[in-house]
């Protein structure tokens, strides 16, 4: 790991000399790139730096030990233990630091929140957690873009995919792939029964044209007139798009613009983003198995997080983690979650890098 370390510090010294150069400062490209490259090695130089500086530290201290005088001793022995801790700290941070980082974390993300089983409730409670989402991200000053999105008779929602633009959208968001649950009283129901609905959650980076290319020749385009609830026509133009990708059979529908240009530029944007998600679930078909077992079928049982409104609860069932907030998570207070899920993912991460290691693989 120190081996890797010294080439990083080394790697950070010669990209701080070219930005540094007026060649590289006039070329935008380039500076932004190196730019980039410079704020994703600061944070592991740093610590890096301050681990030497405690292992100079402790030498120091160690020195100190063959002092004759016994206060000096008992002072170096103090200061020994502190330094050692903190140098164990460090350790552990810069394990963290030089895991694998996941190439999406930076991107835009594709958020699509779907009914499942229980009916109505399930489309109220569809509309629920797209609020969620909307106000954590309102919180974060990222912009939301509905791209589609389809109502149900009663103000729930059946469908609705959104993309959200922001730095790290998609490191916060990528967790929450899966089914949720809820258990609450429906305003229906006259005999005060909880009932049990479903929603799923699917969570897409946001493709850019240099990973994917798309023929044109490949894709079907049909225009139809956009349909509101019941099935009647609210717009007396053809601005409805159905992109059809032939060669996978992947399709993607947007009616909310009344330009056909609009509604074709936002469904090509959604076609993107799953033909990218699927390319990568059929070169890695261990995480195909673990997205499928995330996002499920919309059944009850597939459920990673469960929202019980007579309790108050939220219990998130990846890490047991149960919070009798649900009112303020509802508001978009999630972040508590997250961070809990993104501990957990990458402790997991790191224990596996360190049997693999310890194979001598």
């Amino acid at each position: 790991m120190f081996n890797k370390l010294e080439g990083v510090e080394k790697r950070f010294s010669e990209i701080e000399t070219l930005l540094s150069d007026p060649q590289i400062v006039k070329d935008r490209d380039a500076f932004q790139k190196y730019s980039r490259e410079h704020a994703e090695l600061e944070k592991i130089v740093t610590v890096f730096r301050e681990y030497k500086k405690t292992t100079n530290d402790i030498d120091d201290s160690m020195e100190l030990l063959k002092d004759g005088d016994p206060d000096i001793k008992d002072l170096a022995r103090d200061e020994i233990s502190t330094l050692t801790l903190r140098k164990e700290g460090f350790e552990s941070e810069l394990r963290k630091l030089l895991m694998p980082k996941d190439p999406n974390d930076r991107k835009n993300v594709l958020i699509e929140v779907r009914a499942g089983t229980g009916g109505e409730e399930a489309g109220l409670f569809a509309g629920d957690l797209f609020r969620m989402y909307s106000k954590y991200a309102e919180n974060r000053a990222w912009k939301m873009e509905v791209m589609s999105h389809h109502t149900t008779g009663v103000g729930g929602l059946k469908e609705i995919i959104v993309m959200v633009h922001g730095k790290g959208a998609y490191s916060r968001f990528k967790y929450e792939s899966g089914t949720h649950r809820v258990q609450r009283v429906p305003t229906t129901e006259a005999q005060g029964r909880i009932h049990t609905s479903a929603v799923t959650v699917a969570v897409l980076p946001e493709a850019e044209d240099v990973e994917l290319h798309i023929d044109p020749n490949e894709i079907k385009v049909d225009v139809y007139r956009s349909t509101g609830p019941g099935g009647q026509s609210v717009n007396t133009t053809d601005s409805a798009v159905r992109l059809t990708h032939l060669p996978t059979g992947v399709v993607v529908t947007c009616q909310d613009e009344k330009s056909q240009l609009k509604n074709k530029a936002k469904a090509m944007k959604v076609l993107r983003a799953r033909l990218l998600d699927k390319m990568v679930r059929d070169q890695n078909e261990k995480r195909s198995e673990e997205r499928k077992s995330q996002v499920g079928t919309g059944d009850r049982s597939g459920r990673i997080r469960t929202y019980n409104f007579p309790q108050g609860r939220v219990t998130d069932h990846r890490v047991g983690l149960t919070l009798y907030k649900l009112e303020n998570i509802l508001q978009g207070d999630i972040d508590m979650i997250i961070d809990e899920l993104t501990t957990f993912y990458q402790t997991q991460a790191l224990e596996n890098a360190e049997s693999i290691k310890g194979r001598g693989v």
